[in-house]
C-alpha cells in the first residue's frame, strides 16, 4: 500500500502538514491550532463520487449489471427477478439511495439501489 497524501490545507498556525477534520473544524496536531474548513464542504468532497455495486465492484455510467434479489415493484404482480440483466446504467443523486438510472425491459425506467446490483 502506497501513502496517501494529506489532501488538507496546512496549519496556518505552525504550517504543520498534520492537519485533520474534527466535525466542521481542521485541527494541528503539532500546535493544536483549531479553525474552520474554508469550504464548508467535508475534505474530498470536490471529487467525483464512487458508487460500488453489491460486491464491492466500481460502477460507471454504461455499464451492464444483474439484479442480486429479487425485488418488489409497485403496480406489478411479478416484480423484478433475481437474476435480470440491466443494460447501459446512468449514475445520479438519487433520493433514499436510488443511484442508478435505468431501463428495464418489461418495467420501463426505475431508479435502483447499487447495493441491489452487480456488475457483469
Amino acid at each position: 500500500m502506497g501513502v496517501t497524501e494529506n489532501l488538507l490545507p496546512p496549519c496556518p498556525e505552525c504550517a504543520g502538514a498534520y492537519t485533520y477534520e474534527m466535525g466542521a473544524l481542521l485541527v494541528c496536531p503539532e500546535c493544536g491550532h483549531e479553525w474552520p474548513l474554508a469550504s464548508g464542504e467535508p475534505a474530498g468532497a470536490s471529487e467525483e463520487r464512487v458508487i460500488k455495486d453489491a460486491v464491492g465492484n466500481v460502477l460507471a455510467d454504461g455499464d451492464t449489471v444483474t439484479v442480486v434479489k429479487g425485488l418488489k415493484v409497485k403496480g406489478s404482480p411479478s416484480g423484478i427477478k433475481a437474476g435480470t440483466k440491466v443494460r447501459n446504467i446512468r449514475l445520479v443523486e438519487g433520493v433514499d439511495g436510488h443511484d442508478i438510472d435505468c431501463r428495464i425491459e418489461g418495467f420501463g425506467s426505475m431508479q435502483l439501489k447499487s447495493s441491489v446490483v452487480r456488475k457483469v
